[in-house]
């Protein structure tokens, strides 16, 4: 089996869609084709970007084209495309990849129960978080303000160390006044969003409310979160090899 045969075969596999994590696991796995380069993650790079029968969504996912039409009617669509489709797509999706993320940094992974049955891509996110309901780790009143958050990582004493919320059109100054209820515990609190949104967030965190909390709340991008996704499956297969 050729290269880009294996490429396509286990994207085919995966249900016609698939980020470069999954295919860093799984293509590898496959004993018909043979490599022959210490690089093969390099080369399922290449193939995604080059391949015409492959088409990209966005960083760091990619389908077949004779599947696009069916996954446009579903709401997978490439970032210029519908926006409204994109709030919903996009929302999940980076759940999933910080649920993964956690999960590969041997994090206790927990999104709210709203969200349990959304899709990451074609899998459920209750399927990638380790838990399911949210720990008791202080008082009530806290405990149902932080199960709202979109995706928390618990450390192995079952307290936050850090809790995401991402932001595509909603107002971010609701996200802050979670972190700002939150700021008793030693947590990290991070923003994600479209970096054309980074502008909005540096104003709404320098309000004087949010002085005691400022130094705390970080802003990453949607391409950091897929970048680091890939990064962090990317090292994970290489242990694996």
């Amino acid at each position: 089996m050729k290269q880009h045969e294996a490429v396509i075969d286990t994207i085919e596999k995966l249900g016609g869609i698939a980020t470069l994590g999954q295919l860093y696991k799984e293509v590898l796995k496959i004993d018909e084709c043979i490599w022959n380069t210490k690089t093969p993650l390099a080369s399922i790079r290449r193939i995604v970007q080059q391949d015409k029968n492959i088409y990209k969504i966005k960083p760091g996912l990619y389908a077949l084209i004779k599947y696009r039409a069916i996954f446009e009617r579903e709401g997978i669509v490439a970032e210029s495309q519908n926006i409204k489709a994109n709030i919903e797509f996009n929302h999940s999706y980076y759940q999933g990849l910080l649920l993964e993320i956690g999960n590969m940094k041997e994090m206790i992974t927990y999104i709210p129960p709203q969200d349990k049955n959304k899709l990451f891509i074609n899998v459920p996110l209750k399927n990638l978080a380790t838990i399911e309901k949210i720990f008791d780790f202080t008082y009530p009143t806290l405990v149902d303000r932080a199960k709202t958050i979109d995706v928390i990582w618990f450390n192995e004493r079952k307290l936050l160390s850090s809790v995401f919320e991402i932001e595509y059109s909603t107002n971010i100054q609701n996200s802050l006044l979670k972190f700002y209820d939150l700021q008793d515990f030693n947590t990290k609190f991070y923003i994600v969003s479209s970096e054309m949104r980074k502008e909005e967030f540096v104003k709404k965190i320098n309000y004087s409310s949010f002085k005691s909390v400022k130094d705390r709340v970080y802003f990453i991008d949607y391409q950091y979160i897929s970048n680091l996704h890939t990064k962090m499956s990317e090292l994970c297969s290489i242990k694996q090899l």
